[in-house]
């Protein structure tokens, strides 16, 4: 929980933590952790091949967070099943996969491949869903501030 707490705190001292706009659409916990770790992904494979290849992070963030990607995946699932029936539901979410993939087809909006190694690291060592759904809440914005006081150091 320590690693939680103070991650949280370093988005928050980074300005990170900022609300959510109120025209935005509600999105469930699920959904955040699926984005992110779409997000995670289709950067780190168009960072391979610089300097700050965070291939290994990523690697890390979904072994340390398996079981939380998992319910995610398996909570989208249903929320979908419950919109589209149990058939439609992987249609659906492959659909809404590859619509987030592409989103990130041309990079992040507003992190490098360096911060976003540094984000990867951070998450990778976060317990817990509580801390991802925060990150999620911040770095899947279109825009941001790419300040982190550990970047800094």
């Amino acid at each position: 929980m320590k690693i939680a707490q103070t991650f949280a705190a370093g988005l928050a001292a980074c300005g990170l933590l900022a609300a959510v706009p109120a025209s935005a659409a509600p999105m469930s916990s699920a959904e955040k952790l699926r984005r992110l770790d779409i997000m995670l992904m289709v950067t780190g494979l168009r960072c391979r091949t610089t300097a700050d290849n965070f291939q290994a992070d990523y690697g890390r963030f979904t072994t340390n967070h398996i079981a939380e990607l998992n319910a995610a995946s398996n909570a989208m699932k249903a929320e979908l099943a419950g919109r589209h029936g149990a058939a439609g539901a992987a249609r659906a979410l492959d659909r809404l996969s590859v619509t987030m993939a592409n989103s990130y087809g041309q990079g992040h909006p507003w992190l490098d491949c360096r911060q976003l190694k540094q984000v990867t690291r951070g998450l990778a060592d976060a317990r817990g869903s509580e801390p991802l759904v925060a990150a999620a809440d911040q770095l899947l914005e279109s825009t941001g501030t790419p300040q982190f006081a550990w970047l800094r150091r």
